[in-house]
């Protein structure tokens, strides 16, 4: 059964968390001047962020954003020329290790979840962003690993990859220590939590990690959590 709020993690292999002491590093897309400026300050004046950059449309993010390297893209997802979708699967293609979090007014399914295959990571409603502790919780989890998606989400992703052609070959039965990592990535935990609640090292759940895709037969964490969520 799928959580009521449940949190997804990265569809990359390895995400390239930011060195401790260093400050997240934030680039804004977003064409509306008022909301793109209330962003701007938000991480300019929070402890442990940095925004690098601040762009209105897809064609400027894509020009100046990978020059950055960010840790973090807030994207809008409805901008004037380029959609937000579009140049998100552009810059991911330059800057794969960055992770992008699409920021929208509606709560649209169908536009969340083309998102997350174009390669972000979780969303964040534009109504709520005058919370400045959300929007600084949504980027620090994107961040190191995590991403808050609810159950409609969730279930589309779900279906998704239950329609996708099976890989040849038998899956093999996850360890017990491996099923115990993946229920924790399933809960959004990113590495580094994972590894201090299990007493054991950041590389150790790595390759715990690496065991569960080869035998699982998939090669992202959402096609392992899906699959643990479906059984």
């Amino acid at each position: 059964m799928l959580p009521q709020a449940m949190k997804m993690v990265s569809t990359n292999l390895e995400i390239a968390e930011p060195p401790t002491g260093r400050p997240v590093r934030v680039c804004v897309v977003e064409d509306d001047h008022v909301v793109r400026e209330q962003l701007v300050h938000q991480l300019e004046n929070a402890e442990g962020f940095a925004c690098v950059s601040s762009h209105r449309s897809a064609e400027a993010a894509l020009e100046e954003i990978p020059r950055h390297q960010p840790d973090v893209v807030l994207m809008d997802i409805n901008l004037p020329k380029m959609s937000g979708i579009d140049c998100v699967r552009q810059l991911k293609g330059q800057i794969p290790r960055t992770q992008y979090v699409m920021l929208t007014v509606y709560e649209d399914a169908d536009l969340i979840f083309k998102s997350l295959l174009a390669g972000a990571v979780g969303y964040l409603l534009k109504g709520r962003t005058g919370s400045g502790t959300q929007v600084l919780e949504a980027v620090r989890d994107a961040a190191h690993g995590g991403s808050p998606l609810n159950s409609l989400i969730a279930r589309k992703i779900v279906q998704h990859f239950h329609h996708q052609p099976s890989r040849p070959g038998v899956e093999q039965p996850l360890s017990a220590r491996e099923r115990e990592v993946l229920e924790l990535l399933s809960k959004g935990l990113p590495y580094k939590e994972i590894a201090e609640m299990l007493g054991v090292g950041i590389e150790t759940v790595r390759k715990h990690c690496h065991n569960i895709y080869e035998k699982l037969q998939v090669s992202s964490r959402t096609e392992a959590v899906v699959k643990f969520l479906g059984k």
